[in-house]
């Protein structure tokens, strides 16, 4: 049995990804700070086969990535997969972006992902994979949320960088690049019309994403499915990142000069029967 180690897995796409995994037949030590949460993603996972452990502990701590791998070997024997997935969010521009704030952000989401790499190579048996959950934003500029972008495009910089170096060692690294899904994480900020607005309207898809839908990427990446994929930044957006930035005018604008009858899904008027 193969053994993942996931972290910020107590909810969101990092509960969803431990559910996926654990449906796969794969052991999971999910990770997280917070001990109830932990105890209730264990109660949500009870009605699969695989085999859970959890670990409460910051991922930023000293200690955490020796304590993350030492849990896995000592519960399962071996690691074959880490998915680095913790993470927080915060919609501040650079100049509102106070030294504190940039070395959380660069702390959780970089510094922890690229030591949690480094204690996990040691334990790593024939072909492992890393995946790093990256987002949208390390793709496309966007307004405000610039600690959070240059952490995730950071991240997206080491995924290259371990697949490159250890790549002949059998180790795959990758990234995805989540859009918008709803998550703890986001869940305020799509209470706010004009961000969720701008999330559907710039999303060819005709639905938001959920976590299983990342969750899903994360494992394709994981899997022998993918073994000729290395170094790669998968978006998992329903088209976003391949959009052009729009405001919420220019989006209104761009409404009107459409062909009469096309809609906003793209698809031209239905010819009629009786033309």
């Amino acid at each position: 049995m193969r053994v993942a180690l996931i972290t910020g897995a107590s909810s969101g796409i990092g509960l969803a990804t431990a559910r996926t995994f654990l449906k796969n037949g794969c052991a999971v030590v999910g990770v997280g700070r917070d001990p109830e949460k932990l105890d209730r993603m264990r109660a949500e996972c009870s009605d699969l086969d695989a085999p859970l452990e959890t670990l409460a502990v910051d991922v930023t701590a000293d200690d955490a990535p020796e304590r993350a791998v030492a849990a896995a070997t000592a519960a399962f024997g071996r690691l074959d997969h880490l998915v680095n997935n913790a993470g927080m969010g915060g919609p501040k521009p650079v100049h509102d972006t106070d030294d504190a704030t940039l070395d959380r952000f660069l702390g959780l989401m970089l510094r922890a992902p690229f030591r949690m790499c480094r204690a996990a190579l040691s334990a790593f048996g024939d072909e492992a994979t890393i995946v790093n959950v990256s987002s949208t934003f390390a793709i496309l500029g966007g307004l405000r949320g610039g600690a959070y972008a240059a952490a995730k495009a950071g991240l997206d910089g080491l995924t290259r960088h371990m697949a490159c170096q250890y790549g002949s060692a059998g180790i795959r690294s990758n990234s995805v690049a989540p859009g918008v899904v709803p998550t703890p994480m986001t869940e305020d900020r799509l209470q706010v019309e004009g961000f969720r607005r701008m999330n559907l309207d710039m999303t060819p898809s005709p639905r938001m994403g959920r976590p299983e839908d990342v969750a899903e990427a994360i494992w394709f990446l994981s899997s022998p499915a993918s073994g000729w994929i290395n170094g790669q930044t998968l978006a998992v957006d329903g088209g976003w990142s391949t959009t052009k930035f729009l405001t919420e005018e220019a989006l209104d604008a761009e409404r009107t000069v459409r062909p009469a009858g096309w809609t906003h899904s793209g698809r031209p008027p239905k010819p009629d029967p009786d033309a």
